[in-house]
């Protein structure tokens, strides 16, 4: 049953993010609409809610899809492991659009992008830093977004033309995703081309805050980061998406490929083979990232350093 269990959760929780840390902290959890466009030849436009969660000596931005359900697959997950009966969640969990976690270190604004893969049976991050000093241009118009008075501001980033609006009446000089560096928080954001627009829809505080959920918890998720030069991440995320079972794969014999579990339909082959489905349908209905891959961005430009005007 654990192992079943662990390969669901390959499947599931590569999606979330993890931090292998037991001390309790109060958080700002800032949620944000994004509303984008997946497809680059496409007018449709998806949304989903992500969520900037800042604490003392960070921020992390992540989707809050897979969050948002965590007492319920909780209470799913009890009622298996207390009759020994298997239930495929992914029936009834919906999954996230964006798997990537980013955390920004305070106050020299670090940033580590992750990303979860398989490592055999095990849940594996990877990720690479970098530090974005962003050209911002501040100008003088203002408008309310939602209950805060803001400024507009500009920057080029990603080779998209991006524009901001902040409010200093929320002291983080913070945002959505990689953005940050203006005096406030970033109360909405969107590209030129409307491909990625964050709206800040609210706010609340989050006390006992943790980064472990109880779902990457039973998962044996760490915050252990395999860091690496972000040509190299590239790499290995991308190899992980074309084949994401390629290091389980050598560990299932045919004997245990051929086996039921009690609640489960078909075999636990047919499982991994819908579940590699999910994986690839995942990762291919977005194929209009908010950046280029990096061999496309001008080192001089992600390290350019700038200062708000």
């Amino acid at each position: 049953m654990k192992k079943l269990f662990s390969i669901f959760f390959i499947a599931l929780f590569a999606f979330a993010s993890a931090q292998d840390n037991d001390s309790k902290e109060t958080a700002n959890r800032f949620f944000y609409e994004l509303t984008f466009k997946p497809k680059k030849d496409s007018a449709k436009l998806e949304k989903v809610m992500s969520v900037l969660d800042i604490v003392k000596d960070r921020s992390v931005y992540r989707d809050y899809t897979v969050i948002a359900q965590d007492s319920i697959i909780k209470i799913q997950i009890e009622m298996m492991q207390k009759s020994g009966v298997f239930k495929d969640l992914s029936k009834s969990i919906r999954m996230p659009k964006f798997s990537e976690k980013i955390v920004k270190t305070y106050p020299d604004m670090k940033i580590q992008y992750i990303e979860r893969i398989a490592s055999g049976f095990s849940p594996l991050g990877i990720g690479y830093n970098e530090t974005i000093k962003f050209d911002w241009k501040i100008l003088n118009e203002k408008e309310k977004v939602g209950a805060y008075n803001a400024q507009k501001a500009t920057v080029e980033f990603g080779g998209k033309k991006w524009t901001a609006w902040f409010s200093s009446e929320l002291p983080f000089q913070d945002g959505p995703y990689k953005f940050s560096g203006l005096p406030g928080l970033i109360v909405k954001i969107e590209d030129e081309g409307k491909n990625y627009s964050w709206v800040l829809q609210g706010n609340k505080k989050i006390p006992n805050w943790e980064e472990l959920s109880y779902s990457e918890k039973i998962s044996n998720m760490s915050l252990k980061v395999t860091e690496m030069p972000r040509e190299k991440f590239e790499k290995t995320f991308n190899d992980f998406k074309k084949d994401p079972f390629a290091t389980a794969r050598p560990m299932m014999t045919q004997e245990i490929m051929s086996k039921t579990i009690p609640g489960m339909d078909g075999t636990i082959g047919d499982m991994m083979k819908k579940q590699e489905k999910m994986y690839k349908d995942f990762f291919n209905a977005n194929d209009n990232p908010i950046e280029p891959p990096y061999e496309k961005l001008k080192v001089g430009k992600v390290e350019k350093v700038g200062k708000a005007d």
